[in-house]
């Protein structure tokens, strides 16, 4: 069916309006009908709406199984996600190339000054593991890492996987005389702002501001030897598998790929001492320790939390929007979709957020993200 053009719909409109006038008294309940006619047509010629995301890898995902779900809310909307990661969606959602920037990361007091207006919104709640390539040790077998170690491996201090402070904490492991291959990421990376904040929590030369690495997006990673990079969560995966020796941090929703290519998981140690795996009950745990400090506009670090139970690196998702859209129907497209993307019944339900191994928003947190929402305009 052809759909009806704007300057149709101003054409039927004026047509109506002449033709009530010209209509007796007793004819009015007939224009007035016409009238609803008309408007319902209109509503029914929605135009399509195209709304670009850009952004994080580890959220892509979950993009990736929201978009044919939505199809079925609002046909009109066409919703193209990419996975470039956390930089560039932060860039290109403040620069206006698209309407959601997808992130890890928050932006910072200093990104928010220079370009105001801007809104860092969670979606969900995630997880990021550490994984390493080592012939020899069984993917069952799931080798104790404290954060402390693994800033020694990446600042190369820490060469071999047999080294003493490695084998100290895996007691009755065999673990062999290879090299250590730290692989990181090259693109602008939420996963690299999780996994430097856990190395600035955890060793203080990392944290040196002076000397050490710190965190962020982008860091100036240590010369070391054989370190190799990867653009992506995909880039890393492929890489880490294929490279015996290697260590890698990967973004949860990467975990299922990971396994299947032969990499092992490491157990981490949490603030309370003790080693854990990402599953539901330790992101859990670590959430419900965190997620009652979110301010307002919830820019905050859940990593290493506090707890017996908690995983140490969990973190928000964060879809970055401008608060004022491009046009009143750009902006209620955004808006309907990311009300949705929260919602319990709608993109965080269960079968969605179980097949990236997130957490769904909690209940304390949508109250906050739904006002963030409400502000588009």
């Amino acid at each position: 069916m052809k759909k009806t053009t704007k300057g149709a719909l101003l054409a039927v409109a004026a047509t109506l309006s002449v033709s009530v006038i010209a209509l007796g008294q007793g004819q009015g309940q007939s224009a007035h009908t016409m009238a609803q006619s008309a408007a319902h047509q209109a509503k029914s010629a929605s135009k399509a709406i195209d709304l670009q995301e850009t952004g994080s890898t580890l959220l892509w995902p979950l993009f990736q199984l929201w978009v044919p779900a939505y199809k079925h809310v609002a046909s009109n909307v066409f919703l193209t996600p990419s996975g470039t990661g956390s930089g560039v969606g932060i860039a290109e959602a403040t620069q206006g190339v698209v309407q959601i920037g997808a992130s890890d990361a928050y932006m910072s007091s200093g990104q928010l000054a220079q370009t105001p207006g801007m809104l860092n919104i969670p979606l969900a709640i995630s997880a990021q593991q550490i994984m390493y390539k080592i012939p020899g040790i069984k993917a069952s077998t799931h080798l104790h890492l404290t954060g402390n170690v693994i800033a020694l491996m990446y600042m190369g201090k820490i060469k071999y996987w047999n080294a003493p402070q490695v084998q100290r904490l895996n007691k009755g492991l065999k673990l062999p005389h290879l090299a250590i291959v730290p692989i990181h990421r090259h693109d602008g990376s939420g996963d690299t702002f999780l996994f430097t904040q856990f190395m600035t929590d955890t060793n203080a030369a990392w944290a040196n501001p002076t000397t050490g690495v710190g965190y962020g997006t982008s860091v100036s990673w240590p010369a070391v030897p054989g370190a190799l990079d990867g653009v992506g969560n995909s880039g890393v995966v492929q890489i880490a598998a294929r490279t015996p020796g290697s260590i890698a941090y990967v973004g949860i929703s990467w975990l299922n790929n990971a396994l299947k290519d032969g990499m092992g998981e490491a157990m981490l140690q949490n603030r309370a001492g003790r080693f854990l795996l990402p599953d539901h009950a330790t992101i859990s745990a670590a959430a419900d320790k965190m997620t009652a400090k979110t301010p307002r506009d919830e820019r905050i670090s859940l990593i290493y939390a506090p707890g017996p139970n908690s995983y140490p690196i969990i973190n928000y998702e964060y879809a970055i929007v401008k608060e004022t859209q491009a046009n009143v129907q750009t902006a209620s497209a955004v808006k309907n979709l990311l009300l949705w993307a929260i919602s319990p019944k709608g993109g965080n339900q269960a079968s969605f957020m179980g097949q990236v191994h997130f957490l769904p928003l909690p209940a304390s947190i949508f109250p906050l993200s739904k006002a963030q929402i409400e502000k588009i305009h």
